[in-house]
């Protein structure tokens, strides 16, 4: 029997803390993820969710983008966080009319994001006017014109943003770019800008394309992998298994990260009876690195690679391709080779032993992949963190040959179909043209806002019209107390969302809600018939995603059908876009695609295939860089990494394993020891001490920066852990707050949240 939502918030006095568990998932993973579920959702509808995740003809996962296995599926496909994802989607809790009737903006203000999410699905379109102190309900039709006055009465179109979660479906995500270039902008900040945009950009200056070059094949075939500033046990817990086949076919695995995540030192795979049992270690070599130390660790394995080279000529550079394949070789050995150990072992935190050691394992290596996520993309230096990570692989040759490559592990579930569809606010000439010429209308070609450049817009008064298609956003971006600013001085706020959050309540002078399907929902077009949607992992493997369970209000709407009908409100029925057919027919919008977007000529037909299908990847396919300079780019970089200043820790956010980006499944890390409370530090024992502090004791944590701003965040506890010298870890949204807007990675302005300066201060009690 399904339970109704909790009543009570957080209550951070009841935390516990435990040691931080040895063996991830196993028979406790399965328990809580059937518990979980049965808790949202009751038997019935659980066993009918479950069984069709990730499966050939049912609904994709909509957390984590890692791929599916090329050949037989499981009947159990999913992992607990993902059971736990499609639990708080397909939940019976609803958040009905009556409920905002009960609860005023003031009231629900208050509350956690957590208490928030946990009330259920949003039945109903709902409205906030000017003055009004509650949501109230209001007619579909209503909300579109609404929203089309709005947009019709700016001064520029661009003045609207149109944000994107990567949860967003290929077949929605193409329309709405189509329709924000239709009204006239490229404003299209996505959840992408935050997390792995420092990637796309290290990526399309390396090898000509901002994506990863492997497949989940290649993990069978490869003899080092290496995992940086990653945590799959929580993130993307799939993956636990892909390694764990990795090494029965002979790989070895590098684990390079902040904290020593139970996922990569031991795994119990639930799929079957001996992994319930008996747990084997992921990680080989476990590198507890310094933050912000990453660049400096691929420099120095540079170094040694070269010092190999030089003992035994033509055994570890591959000359063959660096000369066939490669520009600015010369200068990257010229800088390699003049490396300071010294300064490395300082930035790294690591001995000179580990250094080696490493080193060996990728010289002797014939073939390797290099995987990570936002530990290495959130910093200062991201982007040319992850390009000395590439070049590593390029003067090896590891790419473009099976069990080698780059694999950023991408988070939210369509985050990268979203960016192939077009959610991009500097989408290249050839796909503009093609878009115009399809649709007889003319794209604007001035590049458009990303989400930090948006929430400045909001905030300096340049823009007043926010749209966004799923997310959170106020709680998924940093300097929360500005961005809640920028948005409240927004004319419109509209938000196309499942469930209650944060962004419901920060809202501009006029707020929308939208509630839409989720991925899990059955949805049918006017005449019955069963539509599908499509989406890319990470590995560019595009599938077919079909819902099955019956909606929880018959108020829900599909994305594309959202903005369809808002895209017929807002341009008339003379618009050249047939908004009209492209929402009856999702066929309609993915033919439309294979003649837009490059690689998905015949999209109808491939996505339909038994494993769909592979979008091209020329460095992985033909070893071809589409590259300024036609070759893959090898990048010389002066070094950087972070020192510690006297009396302080560099602080990284990151996420409990009873959470998913901003959504907050329940209370308990699990694995790391933290139960029934959020707002901790974990520290090392000796900084504890070192900072006048004991274990337990209640702080406030400011973050320094160069401009002399400070920014806080009160009442968080001391929890010693295992974590380097120096540094410390936090969760966020909590801590969101502490990272200020111009905190951003060189070149591809993601936000900087795995390096934050800070100090402690004992926490006051005030009244």
């Amino acid at each position: 029997m399904h339970r109704d939502a909790p009543t009570r918030d957080i209550d951070e006095s009841a935390l516990s803390v435990t040691p931080p568990k040895q063996q991830a998932a196993g028979v406790k993973a399965v328990t809580v993820a059937l518990e979980r579920a049965v808790e949202e959702m009751g038997v019935i509808r659980t066993t009918r969710t479950l069984t069709r995740l990730n499966q050939r003809h049912g609904f994709d996962c909509p957390g984590c983008a890692w791929p599916e296995p090329s050949g037989h599926r499981r009947p159990a496909e999913f992992c607990e966080n993902g059971a736990k994802a499609v639990a708080e989607e397909a939940t019976l809790r609803t958040v009905t009319p009556e409920f905002f009737a009960r609860h005023s903006l003031e009231d629900l203000a208050d509350k956690s994001g957590y208490w928030l999410g946990q009330q259920g699905r949003l039945t109903h379109p709902m409205v906030l006017r000017p003055g009004d102190t509650h949501y109230s309900p209001i007619a579909w039709d209503e909300a579109y014109r609404l929203i089309a006055e709005a947009l019709r009465g700016l001064d520029s179109p661009d003045e609207a943003l149109f944000y994107t979660s990567g949860r967003t479906a290929n077949e929605t995500a193409f329309v709405y770019q189509l329709l924000a270039r239709s009204f006239g902008t490229n404003n299209l900040p996505d959840c992408s800008n935050m997390c792995h945009e420092s990637s796309g950009a290290a990526l399309s200056s390396s090898i000509g394309i901002g994506k990863g070059s492997v497949t989940i094949d290649d993990f069978n075939a490869a003899e080092v992998i290496v995992v940086a500033g990653q945590n799959p046990g929580t993130n993307h817990p799939r993956m636990l298994s892909a390694l764990q086949k990795a090494k029965e076919h002979g790989a070895r695995v590098i684990a390079i990260n902040p904290l020593p995540e139970t996922g990569l030192l031991g795994f119990r795979d639930p799929q079957t009876v001996k992994g319930l049992t008996t747990g084997i270690p992921i990680a080989d070599d476990f590198l507890q690195i310094r933050l912000g130390g990453d660049m400096a660790l691929f420099q120095g394995l540079a170094h040694l690679q070269f010092e190999a080279e030089d003992r035994a000529p033509g055994t570890v550079v591959d000359r063959e391709f660096v000369d066939a394949h490669t520009a600015g070789f010369a200068e990257y050995e010229k800088q390699m080779r003049a490396v300071d150990l010294a300064t490395v072992l300082e930035a790294t935190g690591l001995t000179r032993a580990e250094l080696d050691h490493v080193a060996k394992l990728l010289a002797e290596s014939t073939s390797t992949i290099i995987c990570w996520a936002m530990g290495l993309t959130q910093q200062r230096h991201g982007v040319v963190t992850i390009e000395e990570a590439t070049n590593l692989l390029l003067m090896r040759g590891m790419i473009g040959k099976p069990g080698a490559g780059v694999c950023p592990v991408r988070g939210h579930s369509n985050v990268q179909g979203d960016r192939t569809m077009g959610i991009w606010e500097k989408m290249p000439e050839t796909f503009l043209a093609a878009l115009d010429s399809e649709f007889g209308i003319t794209s604007p070609r001035k590049h458009g806002h990303d989400v930090v450049d948006a929430i400045r817009a909001m905030h300096e008064g340049r823009a007043s019209v926010f749209f966004g298609m799923g997310g959170n956003f106020v709680s998924a971006t940093p300097d929360t107390d500005l961005t809640e600013a920028a948005l409240r001085g927004c004319a419109l706020t509209v938000q196309v969302s499942t469930k209650l959050n944060r962004s419901h309540v920060v809202h501009g002078r006029t707020a929308l809600i939208l509630p839409t399907l989720g991925r899990s929902d059955a949805d049918l077009s006017a005449d019955g018939v069963k539509q599908q949607v499509s989406v890319e992992d990470s590995m560019s493997m595009v599938h077919l995603s079909t819902g099955r369970l019956a909606p929880v209000s018959d108020q829900l709407r599909s994305e594309v059908s959202i903005v369809c009908e808002l895209a017929a409100e807002l341009f008339g029925p003379d618009h050249p876009v047939p908004w009209t057919t492209l929402r009856a027919d999702y066929d309609a919008i993915r033919d439309a695609i294979s003649r837009v977007v490059p690689g998905c000529t015949d999209y109808n037909a491939k996505v339909r295939g038994r494993n769909g299908f592979q979008l091209p990847h020329p460095p992985r396919d033909a070893r071809e860089f589409h590259t300024t300079t036609g070759k893959a780019n090898f990048a010389a970089n002066d070094l950087q990494w972070l020192p510690v200043p006297q009396g302080r820790l560099i602080l990284q956010t990151l996420r409990s394993h009873d959470q998913y980006n901003t959504t907050i499944y329940g209370l308990d890390d699990r694995y790391r020891g933290i139960h029934n409370a959020r707002r901790v530090v974990l520290v090392h024992p000796d900084d504890i001490a070192e900072l006048g502090f004991a274990e337990g004791d209640l702080v406030d944590v400011i973050s320094e920066w160069t401009d002399g701003v400070e920014r806080k965040v009160t009442g968080f506890r001391l929890v010693a852990y295992s974590t380097p010298r120096g540094n410390a870890a936090a969760y966020y949204p909590e801590t969101n707050p502490l990272v200020p807007l111009n905190h951003v990675a060189e070149r591809s302005n993601t936000p900087v949240s795995k390096a934050v300066t800070v100090r402690f201060e004992p926490h006051v009690h005030t009244v």
